[in-house]
């Protein structure tokens, strides 16, 4: 079994879906891992990862309007809030959504639906660096 692992910055605008796909397919193809498992795994707890539809970029914004229905920012219920009325609503977008996506690696590449893209989402209103780890194992 081989094993590589790589870490991606993503710097984000603020609240919002960030396709990471072509950046995460490009450590895939640098592994040289033929057969395998790719895993994405976000450092954050404000900060997540989905995979949804890459296509029609509505669909992302319904996933950003329904988490914001869940988790509004300035809910007086929340007691974390040290650093915005967007802190604790962030971290409960995260909790819900994911911080780790697996996908199968085949030929050397990502085996993802012909209308999925991954995606970092930023669940802050601010600007953030964000850190991606992508750790691929399989067979060369």
């Amino acid at each position: 079994m081989v094993v590589h692992q790589s870490e991606l910055e993503v710097r984000t605008p603020g609240r919002g879906l960030i396709d990471v796909t072509a950046q995460i397919a490009a450590v895939v193809r640098a592994s040289r891992i033929t057969t395998g498992a790719c895993v994405v795994f976000c450092r954050h707890t404000s900060a997540s990862l989905l995979i949804t539809e890459n296509a029609d970029p509505s669909a992302r914004r319904d996933v950003i309007a329904w988490l914001a229905r869940i988790a509004p920012d300035g809910d007086p219920r929340n007691a974390h809030d040290a650093e915005g009325p967007d802190d604790s609503p962030a971290h409960q977008r995260s909790a819900i959504t994911r911080t780790s996506e697996t996908i199968p690696v085949s030929r050397g590449e990502l085996v993802l639906g012909r209308w999925q893209g991954i995606f970092l989402v930023e669940h802050r209103l601010a600007s953030h660096l964000r850190e991606i780890v992508v750790h691929v194992s399989g067979e060369s």
